[in-house]
Order: structure tokens, then sequence, then C-alpha cells
């Protein structure tokens, strides 16, 4: 059971994992953990599912994920019929008042909708993944000298579940630069593979680029693929400008995690969501949500 912040209500709620029952048995029994290091985390397997999920075939799975996750499909800019394949309807596009941005620049919004975790003051060498378990920046991006300059500053972590919107976002204006990418293995984002998975991150398909935003210095933006996330399909333009709440990119079927990081007193995020990550909790955040503020 996955417990996430509710910031309206004050609240614990309980997650709804798509393929939970699944999970907790690939990642927390032996012979499922055997199964997964063999078979799942590959990229044959998350290619298969991955090409069915593009398929129209794989349209007739759409009306039960809406139902059984409560999606809500009136702030989507297609109707359930007009998808043509299941992986069409998971990236799917929101109406333009869907995910209301603050365009104050001292306002730091999410990139995303998802579960957020917000970690200050990291030391580079010991980025907590989750309570108990920690991986070094410079093994998630394989370039120390990039990794050094963030040593002391925010690591924000997004997690987004296969029922959320998946397609990210720029916190600010400015100039992305190249993408950078990682092969890796196809682990699964959830909580339960996070706690039995050392430096899963590290371990992942993965992309990475700067961001150099007007109003909180040079960000860093990895995405982490995950199983059954075969794509990830960056949208922007590099070194084109870009303004606060654009499309960065998408994620293709399955769960997967946003994480950005900001230098040493670049950025304040709100205190409540730095008090429940620290309790162990992630707080439940939409796109263009403000998080935080630029530091005085």
């Amino acid at each position: 059971m996955i417990k996430i912040y509710n910031r309206k209500t004050k609240s614990y709620e309980v997650e709804n994992v798509a393929g939970g029952k699944y999970i907790e048995w690939s990642y927390g029994s032996p012979i499922g953990k055997s199964i997964t290091e063999l078979f799942v985390k590959k990229k044959l397997f998350t290619k298969i599912y991955g090409a069915h999920c593009d398929t129209r075939g794989s349209i007739k799975k759409i009306p039960a994920f809406i139902k059984d996750f409560d999606i809500d499909m009136r702030i989507s800019k297609k109707r359930p019929e007009e998808f043509t394949s299941f992986n069409d309807f998971f990236v799917r596009e929101l109406t333009e008042d869907a995910r209301p941005i603050d365009k104050n620049p001292d306002i730091l919004v999410s990139p995303g909708d998802g579960r957020l975790s917000a970690f200050e003051n990291i030391d580079m060498d010991n980025v907590v993944q989750i309570k108990g378990l920690t991986y070094s920046l410079k093994e998630l991006l394989l370039d120390e000298k990039v990794a050094n300059e963030y040593n002391g500053g925010t690591c924000l972590i997004l997690r987004l579940c296969p029922v959320d919107y998946h397609r990210y976002h720029f916190v600010d204006n400015g100039v992305c630069l190249e993408s950078k990418k990682i092969e890796g293995h196809y682990y699964s984002v959830n909580p339960i593979a996070l706690k039995n998975i050392p430096k899963l991150f590290c371990q992942n398909k993965r992309e990475w680029s700067i961001f150099k935003s007007e109003n909180f210095g040079d960000i860093i933006h990895v995405e982490v693929g995950a199983t059954c996330v075969g794509t990830i399909i960056q949208t922007y333009k590099p070194l084109e400008p870009a303004k606060k709440g654009q499309e960065k990119g998408y994620f293709k079927f399955g769960g997967s995690t946003t994480v950005l990081f900001f230098k040493k007193g670049m950025v304040k995020i709100d205190k409540e969501i730095v008090e429940q990550t620290e309790l162990g909790f992630e707080t439940r955040v939409l796109m263009g949500e403000t998080i935080g503020k630029r530091s005085e």
C-alpha cells in the first residue's frame, strides 16, 4: 500500500496502482525477482509490449482503463473514441485551460503531473532515491564535471504513474541544450521497486539535458524510463527559446520519472512538500502547480 499526501485536503490517500499485485510479486518475491532480472527489465520485453500499445488492437483497453482509474476525459483534447491506439490515449494532450500556470518569474511550478519528492542541500555522492537507498549524481549523468556543480543544491523527483498525464514541461523561460541519451534497463519506478533495486535510476534507460532558465539558473532535467516505457520523446528544439509551461517531451506507456536538479541557493521548495518528503511521503501535484519560489 502506497500513501500519497494531498495538499488540498491535508490528508493521505492510498494510491490506486495499475498492476499493483504484479509489481509486488515481481520485486518482492524470490521467484518474481528472478523473472524480473531475466526478462522484465530487458529491452525486448518493453519493446514488444510497447509495440502492441501502438496498434489499433490496443484501443479496446482504453474504456476499462478510463473507468478503473477514473480518468477525467473532460480535459482531454480528444474524445475516447478518437484515439488510434492505447499509446495515443496514454500520451493524450490536455485542453489549454486544464493546467493553469503562474507566470510570475519568482514562482517555481511542477514540470508535470505526478507524485513529488523534494530534497534540499543534496550531497552529490548520496542523492536520495528512497529512504535508506542513495545514488551518486555523477553515476546518474555519467558526467562528473556537471555533477560537481550541483553539490548542496536541490533535487526534485516527480514520479508519474500509468494513470497520469504523461507529458512534461519547462518550469521557466529559457533555452534547453541537446539531450544526452544513456542506455539502461527497464525496471519499474514504483516505490516497491525503488526499495528493492539499489541505484535504480542509475541502472534504467534515461536522458538528460541542461535547461538554462532565466530565473532559476542552470537546471538539469533527467527523464528516466521504466518497464514498458520503450520510448522517451523529446519534442522541444535544442537551443531555441522556450516558454514557461511549454512542453519538453513525453513518455510512452508505463510509469516514468522526471528528476530536476537546481544549483545551491537558486530555489526554495514549499515547506509542506519538503516536510512530507522527510516523513517518507510523496506529494500529489499537477503540471503548472506552484511548488516553490526563487531564493531571495
